[in-house]
């Protein structure tokens, strides 16, 4: 009889260890990066690990109302601006009609995200009148500060009577007119410049305060004089000055305000709001790649604040320093104040300078989702203890650890020696799975919550259901008669198509779960897919090649009754035959001989 074709899988069935060596790179790659990386364990959520809580009460001012649309809306732009952040997990709801929570965990920036969700007012951009630095600023400014500008224009910049960076950090006087040295920054989309820092109009040092805008100091009206003695007053160096400059003033009031450019205190003199926050339709932080800007902030307005913002740089350009600046006030704080030396059409801008990743993020952010339908107040910040405590994730460890109990057990008892081939898969899978939970807690912003906890005890089920698809197969395989080798070969594919099938379901229904769901049960549907795909990668790479290496030990091979494939436990029957008929016409013992 004719040798059996040895085909594809004979050839895979050759070769199984390729895919061991595989897997066990992947491990060992995954775990070495996890101690590169310093973060050994996965960040847990607030529910587990405590945090930050941050509470904001609505305030009806300049004509908003406090409804439950508005409401809402702040609840959205809070969530994307702490996202913006980096911070996952963070829960921000309502409680009662006026008041927002946020939740931070522990282990984000939780002071970075108190600060950017609890400035919650208004974003304007308002033209720059006067400024200068606060008294006793100078001397308070870093060397760095000074250092971080170059006063090299580039081939496309004007020159310009700024200061240089050292100029203005140091408080010295700024450049004439005619002077070409240029502040630092290159010209961007042909019109907007961004300083980072903003520029003296007159010395520091200087005993007498600057006059402000003659538009504003020629008025004889008693507000002009107000606020002229109030910005000859301001010292934007002390904390009780600052948290009350501007706070009360409306879009449409020339205002003083405050702003901390380069570790810098400085006090301007702002014209009414010439575009709000709302305008902007987008901002993000970019690199440039082509010249030496390095981080800079890319501004998108919407049509209406187009035009608003042509017409204010249009103004702005015309005039010299600081008239040409326009200061983007947060909470009646500037943020940053550019330059310009022209209109901007077209509703697009770039904003460089000497920034740092951090700060153009920051700035991105502020511009992205500095504008709520309503002030708020902040009313407490408290660090807070777990929700549920370390007690509930002993719990829930516990809980966990009884499941893996009981499922080993059950495999022990009816697979036997096959229940090896089990908890290795399992310990591979708890493996990987806890690698990258800690890889992705610093990658994506992952945290660790008890719903996800729950995804994972759920996974073990998942996981064990795959191997005893393919032994049970194995098994049938054995009761038609067939040797363990070839039983392993032929089971594989039918197991193999059930497995997937299964795996995708469970996929699917993690996916649906995690998009129209919030909060924590997010958790439990992306560990439940993580922990699916990881199925199918541990069964394909692992447990089938070692299946396949160990069918051909003579444990296994042999049927012994302690291996769980003993063919006359599994009630196998006889081996398959087949009888030769006589050469002859005369009948004569049929000779019977193994197929």
């Amino acid at each position: 009889m004719a040798a059996p074709k040895r085909g594809r899988s004979a050839s895979a069935q050759s070769k199984p260890g390729r895919s061991l060596a595989l897997i066990l790179i992947a491990i060992v790659a995954l775990t070495g990066g996890m101690f590169a990386s310093g973060h050994t364990t996965p960040r847990l959520g607030i529910d587990l690990a405590g945090g930050t809580s941050i509470t904001l009460q609505a305030k009806a001012d300049q004509g908003s109302a406090i409804n439950k649309a508005n409401m809402d809306t702040a609840v959205d732009i809070m969530n994307r601006r702490v996202n913006g952040l980096g911070v996952s997990e963070a829960e921000v709801q309502t409680q009662g009609t006026s008041n927002i929570i946020v939740n931070i965990p522990k282990g984000t920036n939780s002071e970075e995200a108190r600060q950017q969700v609890g400035t919650t007012a208004k974003l304007y951009f308002r033209p720059v009148l006067a400024s200068e630095a606060s008294a006793g600023a100078a001397a308070s400014a870093s060397p760095s500060a000074s250092a971080s500008g170059s006063s090299t224009a580039s081939p496309s910049a004007t020159p310009s009577s700024s200061a240089s960076a050292s100029e203005k950090a140091t408080g010295t006087s700024s450049a004439s007119p005619s002077s070409s040295a240029t502040s630092q920054g290159r010209a961007v989309t042909d019109a907007l410049k961004a300083d980072s820092t903003p520029s003296s109009s007159a010395s520091a040092s200087s005993s007498a305060s600057p006059s402000v805008d003659a538009s504003v100091s020629a008025s004889a009206s008693a507000a002009a004089s107000k606020l002229e003695a109030e910005y000859t007053a301001l010292d934007c160096s002390k904390p009780a000055q600052r948290a009350t400059a501007g706070k009360k003033a409306k879009p449409t009031d020339t205002t003083v305000a405050c702003g901390k450019i380069s570790g810098v205190w400085y006090k301007y003199v702002l014209g009414p709001a010439a575009v709000d926050g709302t305008e902007v339709k987008k901002a993000q932080a970019v690199y440039d790649t082509q010249g030496a800007s390095g981080w800079q902030v890319q501004m998108t307005f919407t049509g209406n604040g187009s035009k608003k913002f042509a017409d204010i740089t249009g103004q702005l350009a015309k005039n010299s320093q600081p008239q040409n600046e326009f200061g983007i006030v947060l909470d009646g704080e500037v943020v940053s104040s550019p330059y310009v030396s022209q209109s901007i059409v077209g509703g697009q801008a770039e904003i460089s300078g000497s920034f740092t990743q951090e700060e153009a993020q920051s700035l991105a952010n502020v511009l992205s989702y500095g504008a709520l339908p309503l002030s708020f107040r902040e009313e407490s910040v408290t660090t807070v203890t777990a929700a549920l405590g370390g007690e509930q994730l002993h719990a829930g460890l516990l809980a966990g650890a009884i499941g893996l109990a009981l499922v080993i057990i059950y495999l022990v008892v009816y697979y036997r020696g096959l229940s090896l081939v089990a908890i290795a898969s399992l310990l591979v899978s708890a493996v990987l799975t806890y690698v990258l939970m800690a890889l992705l807690g610093p990658a994506i912003g992952f945290a660790l919550n008890l719903p996800a906890v729950c995804g994972a005890i759920v996974a073990i089920g998942i996981t064990a259901d795959s191997f005893i698809v393919f032994f049970e197969r194995i098994r049938d395989e054995i009761r038609e008669g067939r040797t363990l080798r070839p039983a392993v070969e032929r089971a594989w594919p039918r197991a193999r198509r059930t497995i997937l099938v299964s795996d995708f379901v469970s996929f699917l229904a993690a996916a649906v779960l995690f998009i129209v769901t919030v909060g924590k049960v997010q958790g439990f549907a992306f560990t439940l897919g993580l922990t699916t795909v990881l199925d199918v990668v541990v069964v394909f790479f692992f447990t089938k090649p070692l299946m396949t290496i160990l069918a051909r030990r003579k444990f296994f091979a042999g049927g012994h009754k302690w291996s769980g494939l003993d063919p006359k436990g599994l009630g196998a029957k006889p081996p398959l035959r087949r009888t030769r008929r006589p050469a002859g016409p005369v009948a004569g013992p049929v000779d019977p001989k193994e197929a």
